[in-house]
């Protein structure tokens, strides 16, 4: 007896297609599963037998080999534990389903029958409409994030006695359909908005600029300053996302299973903040079967590292491919994958280990040496530092700023300045396949970022003062063209240089 149903499995934030294939002989019972299976799949042994027993099904003691194909894929999850079920059931001859190959199963099975909601839903469904099926069979709890891609019928059956029963024909069941302006909304949470920050114009001012460029930020000031406050509301000045950037993104919070409830799509800017004790592969990504990290979580939207000199070396030199490639490549002996890590990073630290170097107040006395204070900068790498455009000091909040009602812009005026940044870069780099001023290359900056005889003077000065890298100077020039954009200005003038200078403090602290 020979059954067979399609599935898939997630490879990277991509789902390949899988059949499932079901021989049943007579003999002792054994039920065994082949194609590169991972433990959490051959349990499915189990938790198959006992929901279809359960369910009022026949399962009977006989000779059973389940075929995941192709047999060189590596298959992890649980998701193959309904396509498996349903293969049995189709071997044994209760279900005869002439579509059966028609339609793509996946979710877990619980001992009683119940359908559990999987990880990947939403590659998935976009994997079986570019394969032409007819329909995605899943738990109701995943039905929402299927039906995102609404070009195939999405099926939320809440156990296996609804699938059986839908297959036969003697129940009728509707595709899901949800209502696409809920579907879309679920998710548009508020931020935090700018205008809650009370004080520090000036590091508004500089995160504007980021924004509108996509440039990473690291900013420098004693605890309580707002460092924090701050970069939590980096979204909500950030462009909204597009359609496009919204599916890859759900695909990959996706895969990580970070859907949850009834959020379908992700349509606000992903903030990532991890604790200073993540290893490198909770950040990067990996592990026996590999899974995004931290970056890709932040993909077109905002990493935050807090208290950067804090992590540990080996953690902040894996963001080097991420920030020059915009990818992850995790490699294995037998196959290697790609992760997208499109994000702007934000880092935070102290000016010393005590957090009050520079402090003008008697109560806060820096009490570090300068040995020390040094070697609390050195973990920083400046290979990474380089990678960093913007250097910014956030003072402390004075008092008067402290004890006033919250001032100045809120989020959604100063996104339509970045919004209008954003659109002159685009329509610049047309043809060139970057968004952003941030993702210039040298051949770029000498087209786009063109000085005149005042201008270099400016920056030449500047670099023999102190001391930039190569690098640096390419930061400091495409710092000033965001700055001309913002102003709305083709050409790059004296006072964007001296602005953009002004962002690179920790240049200016290691030359003094």
């Amino acid at each position: 007896m020979f059954g067979k149903t399609l599935s898939y499995a997630i490879e990277g934030i991509e789902a390949r297609q899988v059949t499932v294939e079901a021989d049943i002989k007579g003999g002792l019972f054994r039920f065994s599963i082949v194609g590169l299976p991972s433990n959490s799949v051959k349990e499915s042994r189990d938790r198959v037998s006992a929901a279809i027993k359960n369910s009022g099904l026949n399962f009977k003691t006989f000779n059973y080999t389940v075929n995941l194909a192709p047999a060189d894929l590596k298959k992890d999850g649980v998701a193959f534990d309904l396509p498996t079920a349903v293969a049995i059931l189709s071997a044994t001859k209760q279900i005869d389903s002439e579509e059966l190959d028609k339609y793509s199963f996946v979710g877990e099975l619980s001992l009683d029958g119940d359908l559990r909601p999987v990880k990947g839903i939403l590659p998935i469904a976009i994997s079986a409409w570019k394969d032409g099926l007819k329909g995605l069979i899943l738990p109701v709890n995943n039905a929402v994030e299927a039906a995102v891609i609404d070009e195939i019928d999405i099926y939320a059956l809440s156990n296996l006695k609804e699938v059986t029963r839908f297959l036969k024909g003697t129940d009728t069941f509707q595709p899901f359909k949800p209502d696409k302006k809920t579907l879309f909304q679920a998710s548009k949470d508020e931020f935090a908005d700018m205008y809650d920050v009370k004080g520090q114009f000036q590091i508004k001012r500089a995160l504007e600029i980021a924004a509108a460029g996509a440039h990473n930020v690291l900013m420098i000031g004693p605890p309580g300053s707002g460092k924090t406050m701050l970069a939590k509301r980096i979204p909500s000045i950030l462009p909204e996302l597009s359609l496009e950037e919204a599916l890859e993104t759900t695909k990959i919070h996706s895969v990580a299973g970070k859907i949850t409830g009834n959020k379908g799509i992700i349509t606000r800017r992903p903030f990532q903040s991890p604790h200073h004790t993540i290893s490198d592969i909770a950040l990067i990504g990996g592990g026996t079967y590999p899974r995004p990290g931290a970056v890709s979580l932040a993909h077109n939207g905002v990493l935050f590292l807090d208290e950067l000199p804090e992590f540990k070396r080996s953690v902040l030199e894996v963001l080097r491919q991420p920030l020059e490639d915009e990818t992850v490549t995790i490699s294995r002996a037998t196959q290697s994958l790609e992760f997208p890590a499109k994000f702007m990073l934000i880092a935070s630290m102290n000016p010393c280990p005590c957090g009050y170097y520079g402090s003008k107040s008697d109560n806060h006395a820096c009490s570090c040496s300068a040995t020390t204070i040094m070697k609390y900068r050195n973990r920083v790498s400046g290979p990474l530092l380089d990678r960093i455009d913007i250097h910014i000091e956030v003072p402390a909040v004075e008092f008067i700023d402290l004890s006033s009602a919250p001032s100045g812009e809120k989020s959604v005026e100063i996104r339509k300045r970045v919004d209008q940044a954003r659109k002159f870069q685009l329509k610049r780099f047309k043809n060139d396949k970057i968004y952003s001023n941030s993702q210039i290359n040298s051949k770029m900056i000498r087209r786009y970022c063109a000085l005149d005889k005042e201008g270099k003077e400016i920056i030449e000065m500047a670099i023999t003062k102190m001391g930039l890298s190569a690098r640096a100077y390419n930061r400091i020039l495409k710092v000033a063209r965001t700055i001309a954009d913002l102003a709305e200005s083709t050409l790059i003038k004296t006072e964007h240089i001296s602005e953009a200078v002004q962002y690179r403090s920790l240049d200016r602290k290691y030359s003094q």
